[in-house]
């Protein structure tokens, strides 16, 4: 089985993306999605609680993501703390789900920072989910309604794009112009060639 990763800058349409995937029986692994799910461990809030103390929850003690993303997306210091506790909880949840997917051709991991973590040499291929900065940022606008100043400060943790087409294997354009399910379907093929026959 080849493990394939997934990435693109936040509002690039990586989920879109590995929908169409989903459809040709592709296994997906929604890294960002499994990440939102630990925060509600525990183990996981002590942890938050202890570095930021009882601002960030509710009265439910349920972590408020808003109020998390203002803290870390302003401060690097935060950022990887937060990273460095979620981060290896998810490898461990992934290793598990891969377990279960050995009888499939190929599986795809889909994160948004596979290349600032460095654990895009954990897999054979990379695809990327390249689009203009300007239709991301729209995209996040209607999306999130985040405030603008919030959406910019998330971009500039990221790497920029020019920084990690030329590490990909495959580029898949999600411009809102050109044709995607196309691309998604020639880059299935060749990967499904790569296997020995």
């Amino acid at each position: 089985m080849i493990k394939v990763g997934i990435t693109g800058n936040i509002g690039s349409g990586k989920s879109l993306i590995c929908s169409i995937f989903d459809r040709l029986n592709v296994p997906v692994f929604n890294a960002d999605s499994e990440a939102r799910k630990l925060y509600s461990h525990a183990d996981i809030k002590r942890k938050i609680k202890s570095h930021f103390g009882e601002e960030l929850f509710d009265e439910h003690d349920n972590l408020i993501p808003s109020l998390l993303a203002k803290k870390i997306f302003a401060n690097k210091e935060d950022l990887n703390f937060v990273n460095g506790i979620i981060h290896p909880a998810v490898r461990e949840r992934y290793n598990q789900w891969l377990d279960t997917k050995n009888k499939d051709f190929y599986t795809l991991y889909e994160a948004a920072i596979l290349f600032e973590t460095g654990y895009n040499k954990d897999f054979q291929k990379i695809i990327f989910v390249s689009a203009p900065e300007s239709v991301r940022f729209h995209r996040l606008i209607e999306r999130d309604k985040s405030e603008p100043k919030l959406i910019e400060e998330r971009m500039r943790n990221q790497w920029p794009e020019s920084q990690k087409l030329h590490l990909a294997d495959f580029v898949i354009v999600n411009d809102g112009k050109t044709h995607i399910i196309p691309q998604v379907i020639d880059i299935h093929k060749r990967i499904i060639a790569m296997l020995p026959h």
